[in-house]
């Protein structure tokens, strides 16, 4: 008997069968059967389910003579289930990765509810992604399983099918079956029995279900009179509570999830002919009369909602009509006078900027940014923590978003993008740090330095050269660029190879500043107590090897690629072994949630990545600029290429990463695998080529960058001390003492392909 049966009924679903399949036999967790119908679908979905029950034994096919509906197609899956659970998936979603192992520990933890409840996720066939809303219902605080009645909030998410697990044993004992006949809002008779009559429930909140929004063929989008389906639907939902007088409780909320249901429906332009609609209101409001329960309402209701679904049910289809349009028009009104109003604001902001140009210069005001408002880190950060130090008496000022002001120190103000105070600054401030671009209205005055940081080593085509490659660079306004970085007093340098790069790039009259990267100072002052405290921070176990896995994003792509199967690698590579996984920046809304490891740790979101540095044992990357900032540390570097020529192709670079490596190179993900699992990663070979890699690009990077940048900049000195520290003479910090010794490396045929 196994732990789950996935049931997936398919009709005209080709493009998406295969992938719906492998989503539910590529899970991380075993122990199943797929039961695919096959509900007469005219196109290839009945040859796809028996490809695929030919190459795997858990896959049962179901064939239906004729078409029946989504709902009687479940109801042949039930017939052949033979799981603890039951789980059903439409045939153009999908199973979020590691969703049924979460599921099932879930399940293990709540103590085999009769039904559990999960998360899902949109998306939309432009490649966004975005959660369900309603995500804070599924909060797993409190009792692990519950009745109903304890969280009635569940009953306002979607009633969807898809979106739990049902107990079996309870599925029989209540028989739980979907209609008869191929109706549209199957669901209905199915979700509220389902949840009613629990007698325990639990919530888990992941996004288990990526719920695909296709652009056509979706009852959503779909314009026919089968929408009055859902009369008969609501019918067998109410009926169902007649037969159970001890569930006549949940009467008014039902009612009113009722009304909501027609309310949503009718405002929806694209579904209901308009020969139909008039039909459907008058149903509607007989439905509501029909049904209509006074007791306690345990569900909140607006007063809008309360108004709409009162004249519904008194069948006051023209005053409906008044109310909705002029709803609508108040909220135009709105929308209008908000934009007059931002209009004004916009005004006045730009106004009160030219008044401040008037005004003299603060010779002691510097203001700061990184990352397109983002929170305090990367070069500007150790700049003005070094000028805090060196001159006391300037005062700083930091630009970034509300939500990142617990990032700053205390003695930084923050700024607000677009503020009165934010204007103020920019033009009055005698210095100005950031390593992207400030506001392109920016009006740089005489006697202003700007300094650009920037935030990494070019790897990747930047500026002019990406001229001939439209896709991959953020802007075509390659004119609008240059007369940003015409603004430039200073561009600080990392090795001469970015000096030479971004001269070329970007050619404009600033002073270049080949000193280092201030944000890897903290390399050489850090202690090894320091990296012990931040790995116990992190939450990694005593004695691991940890990895820090830090890939950057392609520009070939929109969605988020997953390069590497965590569960796998760390099963491979065994138990001395942990790692810190980084999405890159611009992925940071899209990330998609990895399946629960206590070795797999989702740093994403920490702030600062040279602390990460610091707490890992190696780092591996691809054509990250972070690479040639953790040379620095001299600890080793593997490089995950697997996409390498794709890249190149799509975005272009500088050199052929393949020929200068800062250490061992894997392809394949198998081989990545050999590299740790030998000891390769942190060999002589991979000792000599992170050598060669450290001596051409961190020439500058001693732990003394931002005092070199300080001194220079603000400080007037035109040689500012202290000399460049040889790289010979340089100790970056260690690290930790509690990193598992590293075996000997063996030659092996296999491994003769992973350097150059």
């Amino acid at each position: 008997m196994p732990r789950f049966s996935v049931i997936v009924p398919a009709y005209k679903v080709q493009a998406y069968l295969q992938e719906s399949l492998d989503s539910v036999l590529s899970q991380s967790y075993p122990d199943l059967e797929l039961i695919a119908v096959d509900d007469a679908s005219p196109d290839a979905c009945g040859s796809i389910i028996d490809d695929r029950a030919a190459r795997d034994p858990r896959v049962t096919g179901v064939h239906l003579a004729h078409n029946l509906g989504l709902g009687p197609a479940r109801n042949a899956g039930l017939a052949r289930a033979t799981g603890d659970y039951l789980i059903f998936l439409d045939g153009d979603d999908t199973l979020a990765p590691g969703a049924l192992q979460a599921i099932a520990d879930r399940l293990k933890a709540t103590g085999s509810p009769d039904v559990l409840v999960y998360d899902y996720a949109r998306t939309f066939w432009t490649g966004e992604t975005v959660r369900n809303s309603l995500a804070h219902r599924l909060c797993e605080d409190g009792p692990a399983s519950f009745r109903l009645a304890d969280r009635p909030a569940l009953l306002g998410m979607l009633m969807v099918v898809w979106n739990k697990a049902y107990r079996r044993e309870y599925v029989e004992r209540e028989g739980l079956e979907f209609p008869p006949g191929s109706g549209y809002y199957e669901d209905t008779p199915w979700t509220y029995p389902a949840l009613l009559a629990a007698e325990s429930v639990a919530v888990l909140d992941r996004v288990c279900v990526h719920y695909r929004q296709r652009r056509t063929g979706s009852i959503l989008t779909t314009s026919t009179r089968r929408h009055l389906d859902i009369f008969d639907q609501y019918d067998r939902v109410f009926g169902f509570l007649t037969s159970r007088p001890e569930l006549e409780r949940w009467r008014p909320a039902v009612h009113r999830r009722m009304a909501d249901h027609f309310c949503a429906l009718y405002a929806d332009p694209r579904r209901l002919p308009r020969a139909s609609r008039a039909e459907f209101f008058r149903r509607a409001s007989a439905s509501l009369r029909r049904y209509r329960a006074v007791g306690p309402q345990p569900l909140p209701l607006s007063r809008t909602d309360r108004v709409r679904h009162a004249l519904m049910r008194l069948g006051l289809r023209r005053t409906y009509h008044a109310l909705s349009a002029g709803r609508a028009g108040a909220l135009a009104t709105g929308r209008a006078g908000l934009s007059a109003w931002r209009g004004l604001r916009e005004t006045a902001l730009r106004l009160h900027y030219r008044l401040q140009r008037l005004l003299p210069l603060r010779p002691e005001l510097a203001v700061f940014s990184a990352y397109w408002h983002g929170g305090y880190s990367c070069n500007p950060a150790a700049i003005e923590a070094k000028l805090r130090e060196l001159a006391p008496r300037m005062r700083t000022a930091w630009i970034c978003d509300p939500a990142h002001a617990a990032t700053l120190p205390p003695e930084t103000a923050m700024l607000r993008p677009g503020s009165a105070a934010y204007w103020t600054a920019l033009a009055r401030a005698t210095y100005l740090v950031t390593n992207v671009n400030f506001d392109r209205t920016l009006v740089k005055r005489p006697g202003q330095t700007l300094l650009q940081t920037q935030h990494g080593t070019p790897l990747k085509r930047v500026g002019l050269d990406l001229q001939d490659r439209p896709a991959a660079t953020p802007t075509t306004d390659f004119a609008g660029l240059l007369r940003g970085a015409d603004q430039w007093d200073y561009l600080l340098s990392a090795n001469r190879h970015s000096t030479l790069v971004w001269e070329k790039a970007i050619p404009s009259p600033y002073t270049t500043l080949e000193y280092g990267y201030p944000r890897n100072d903290i390399f050489h002052r850090a202690t090894q107590a320091d990296v012990v405290e931040l790995r116990e921070r992190l939450g990694i176990p005593a004695g691991s090897t940890v990895i820090l896995y830090a890939p950057t994003h392609r520009d070939y792509r929109r969605s988020r690629p997953e390069h590497l199967d965590f569960e796998r690698v760390l099963r491979d590579l065994g138990p001395r072994f942990t790692i810190l996984t980084r999405a890159h920046l611009t992925y940071a809304d899209t990330a998609a949630p990895h399946e629960a490891h206590p070795r797999l740790i989702d740093v994403s979101s920490y702030q600062s990545v040279e602390e990460l540095c610091l707490a890992s044992d190696a780092l591996v990357t691809d054509y990250s600029s972070l690479m040639f900032d953790y040379a620095a540390l001299d600890r080793p570097i593997v490089i995950h290429a697997d996409d390498w020529e794709a890249y190149e192709a799509a975005r272009g670079t500088y050199f052929d990463l393949r020929a200068c490596l800062p250490g061992a190179i894997a392809r394949t993900e198998d081989e990545l695998v050999d590299i740790f699992a030998t000891g390769h990663w942190r060999g002589s070979r991979s000792a000599q080529l992170r050598a060669a890699f450290r001596s051409r690009f961190c020439s500058y990077d001693d732990g003394h960058a931002a005092e070199r940048v300080v001194r220079r900049v603000f400080l007037g000195q035109p040689n500012p001390a202290p000399a460049v520290t040889p790289l010979e003479d340089r100790h970056p910090t260690p690290p930790a003492p509690t990193a598992s010794p590293a075996p000997t490396p063996t030659p092996e045929p296999a491994l003769a392909n992973l350097w150059p």
